[in-house]
């Protein structure tokens, strides 16, 4: 019934239920009704191409057992959910090419028996993920010519048996695992006429069954090493009329059972002349499609067993030559090979099989000789960089050079190239190019590779790696920190760079912390932050982030402060003194900010007289000749800003005929005054030495007078001796030669310090010494 003008599905009358193939093709319907299919009940093929349908709906079958649907050439623009339900236990094959589907919806095909889905020329753009969930039998694809430019991650999920699929004519741009996700058993993948231009590391990981795949027409420039990583079945792959320059070494090596190759139309002569064994691993290839650009071809190492054909009469027969004639004629490839010399003059014409293995000699090098290589550099971003190569001959065929860039050719470069003539007879050429980088960005890294051609051939310099660093440059610096004993410090840093900076902390300059050895430490890498747990006074300091990478070094620092409170790093002990004696009283002070010290008495102010001094920030209440007006309760308080701290101690004097105590008070106070009569007898000797140097200068001027006679009473100058008295003898009086000294302690230190004691303050080390000898 077809090509007529038929707009129903007709009915045959009684026959009706026996037929099993029905054609409407070329005819006028416009909507498939379930009524007019009821009579069909053994109905098994029925082909409605070249129709007007434009929607198939659920009302659309009924129950029945068709096998093959044809709905090629219509207009469906809509397919609801579940329309070919009715039909999911026999249909076999179902065609929808050429109609105007735009949007197909997961789960639309509920056809576990579905073999064979057609969807060629319609209108997809984008298929989701689960689009064909429930054809779990399907074996064969096809959705050529859609303009389809995205495939969501499973967007082939769900067909677990199938063997094709056909995305030919389309605009992919890329192969990943994502949507190849599922297809365990697949064979045949076809993505001609696309614009894939990467196929992404790993994306045959759940299609390791492939036995053909065909990527001809296509934008690839680059076969990278993993590009057909994982397909150990494959048996043909066609890779023709694409844009390779780059074929990586053993990019074919897992490809042991591949039989046909198809490199045709690509810019791989270069990349195969350098490669040291592209096509490593082809044991089983009998078919390689090979059509060059240029002169060269690939080198016959590189596989074993392929089909090979030469035809060429421009050989340069020189040493490098010597093996060809001897290794056809070993593997029984010379009645394939016509090849004849080319250079030298009295070798051209003559074929490679009638030249002696000594006339293949190398007395000149017409192919350019690389004569200096460029060098690998280090640069930092923002700077210029140039790369130099240089190529003698000794041809005078023009030299022209090329740049590549990880083997693919840079058009766009700014090169400077010139040639000058060297040796005594001008019978060597060199030529010279120089590739300029301005301003280098990490986009620039790679290896750069100058290739130097004339008509004998062409030469490849070693590839010079250039590497574009970055100096570190903080995100985060640490600030400074003021916290409470036993609280968290936190501390941050981060930085950016190129290489990624590594940052180490340090502590005062050094790498010893104190939180570090009680486990008190932690470093958060991924967060950039640095922690102290319950800091102690004895982590407070100056902590600096480093930040480090090839190109330098840059640092922060942050001070850590310790708040804690008052507290007496001594207990405070009761003092008992004979009369006359120097009494000492400690409050040994802690905290942080350092406390200041006042000192009352018997809970009210302290008089102060000439008898009593302040050491070491008043943490030393030193009262010189203890009488019993000293006797009483002392309270150090000592205060900043976290609060305040009291301590009492008690003054006890006796007199010196009680020998017990005063016994007593001598072995608990003896080292304390002796340390600090110590202390101040240095602190004078230095103050007064100056004094002393005044008074020789002066004696010598008047040494005359000085030697006056012993019998005189000269009063002009007294002499001070600390000369040892018996306890018998008169401590105010003793005879020392010719002169009466006058001795007593007190006024000693008195008028020899009384001056400097009032203006001196001892430093901060002098404080603590006194801390250790006490």
């Amino acid at each position: 019934m077809n090509y007529n003008e038929l707009s129903t599905i007709p009915s045959f009358g009684a026959v009706t239920s026996n037929l099993t193939l029905l054609s409407l093709k070329h005819n006028q319907v416009f909507e498939i009704i379930a009524a007019d299919l009821q009579p069909y009940s053994s109905l098994e093929t029925f082909d409605l191409s070249f129709n007007s349908i434009s929607e198939v709906t659920t009302s659309s079958f009924p129950i029945m057992q068709l096998k093959y649907l044809h709905l090629n050439n219509n207009r469906v623009t809509f397919m609801e959910l579940g329309c070919f339900d009715n039909l999911s236990r026999t249909l076999l094959v179902l065609k929808l090419n050429r109609n105007r589907i735009t949007v197909i919806q997961p789960k639309t095909f509920r056809l576990p028996q579905l073999q064979y889905l057609e969807l060629k020329r319609n209108r997809i753009r984008v298929i989701e993920s689960l689009t064909f969930q429930g054809l779990d039998s399907l074996k064969s694809l096809k959705l050529k010519r859609n303009g389809i430019c995205e495939l969501k991650d499973g967007a082939f999920w769900g067909l677990n048996e199938i063997e094709e699929l056909d995305l030919e004519d389309n605009n992919l741009t890329e192969v990943t695992k994502g949507w190849l996700y599922g297809l365990k058993l697949l064979q045949r993948l076809h993505l001609s006429q696309n614009a894939v231009a990467r196929i992404r590391t790993g994306a045959w990981e759940f299609c390791q069954k492939l036995s053909e795949l065909d990527l001809t027409y296509n934008q690839l420039t680059r076969l990278d090493e993993s590009t057909f990583l994982g397909l150990n079945l494959l048996e043909s792959l066609y890779l023709g009329d694409n844009r390779v320059s780059y074929i990586a070494d053993r990019v074919f090596t897992g490809l042991s059972n591949l039989l046909t190759l198809d490199l045709r139309n690509n810019e791989i002569s270069w990349a195969i002349e350098d490669s040291n064994g592209a096509f490593s691993g082809l044991e089983k290839l009998n078919k390689l499609y090979y059509c060059l650009t240029g002169k060269t071809g690939p080198s016959v190492h590189s596989f074993s067993a392929a089909f090979r054909r030469l035809n060429t009469s421009s050989l340069l027969c020189d040493c490098q030559l010597r093996w060809l004639p001897q290794w056809l004629l070993s593997t029984r490839f010379e009645h394939q090979v016509h090849a004849s010399c080319g250079h030298p003059a009295w070798l051209t014409g003559r074929s490679i099989f009638s030249v002696a293995a000594d006339n293949f000699i190398c007395d000149d090098f017409p192919k350019p000789q690389i004569t200096v290589q460029p060098k690998t550099m280090v640069a930092l971003r923002g700077r210029n960089v140039s790369f130099t190569c240089s190529a003698g001959s000794s041809s005078d065929s023009p030299m022209a050079t090329v740049w590549r860039k990880d083997s693919e050719v840079l058009y766009d470069a700014e090169i400077q190239n010139y040639s000058r003539v060297r040796g005594p007879d001008g019978e060597f050429v060199e030529h010279t190019t120089v590739l300029q980088i301005h301003s280098v960005n990490f986009t620039d890294e790679g290896r750069y590779q100058c290739v130097v051609t004339n008509y004998f051939g062409s030469n490849y310099s070693n590839k010079a790696k250039l590497t574009v660093n970055e100096l570190p440059s903080f995100l985060k610096t640490p600030m400074d920190l003021t916290i409470r004993t036993g609280a968290m410090a936190r501390l941050e840093c981060a930085a950016e760079g190129h290489p990624v900076p590594q940052i180490a902390w340090q502590k005062d300059g050094g790498t010893d912390f104190p939180a570090a050895r009680e486990r008190r430490m932690h470093v958060m890498p991924e967060d950039d932050v640095f922690f102290i747990a319950k800091v102690k006074s004895e982590d407070m300091g100056m902590y600096s982030c480093t930040a480090q990478n090839a190109a330098g070094t840059i640092s922060a620092n942050a001070t850590l402060t310790i708040l804690e409170t008052p507290s007496f790093m001594r207990p405070l002990e009761n003092r008992t003194v004979a009369k006359g004696e120097t009494a000492v009283l400690q409050c040994i002070a802690g905290g942080s900010p350092p406390p200041r010290l006042n000192w009352t008495k018997d809970d009210g102010p302290l008089a102060v007289t000439d008898r009593h001094f302040f050491v070491a920030g008043n943490q030393l209440l030193i009262i010189v000749d203890a009488g019993p007006g000293d006797v009483g309760k002392y309270t150090c308080v000592m205060s900043n800003t976290l609060g305040t701290a009291r301590g009492h101690i008690y003054l006890n004097v006796v007199l010196a005929s009680n020998c017990n105590p005063l016994q007593k008070s001598f072995e608990e106070d003896g080292w304390t005054t002796i340390g600090i009569v110590i202390i101040v007898v240095v602190v004078c000797v230095v103050g007064t030495s100056l004094v002393w140097v005044i008074v020789i200068y002066h004696m010598r001027r008047k040494s005359e007078e000085y030697r006056m006679t012993s019998t005189g009473q000269d009063t002009s100058h007294t002499y001070i001796s600390l000369l040892h008295t018996e306890p018998n003898n008169n401590p105010s009086k003793t005879q020392n030669n010719n002169k009466l000294v006058i001795f007593n302690p007190r006024l000693f230190v008195e008028s020899c310090c009384a001056q400097l004691t009032a203006a001196f303050r001892p430093p901060i080390y002098s404080q603590f010494t006194l801390q250790y000898i006490l």
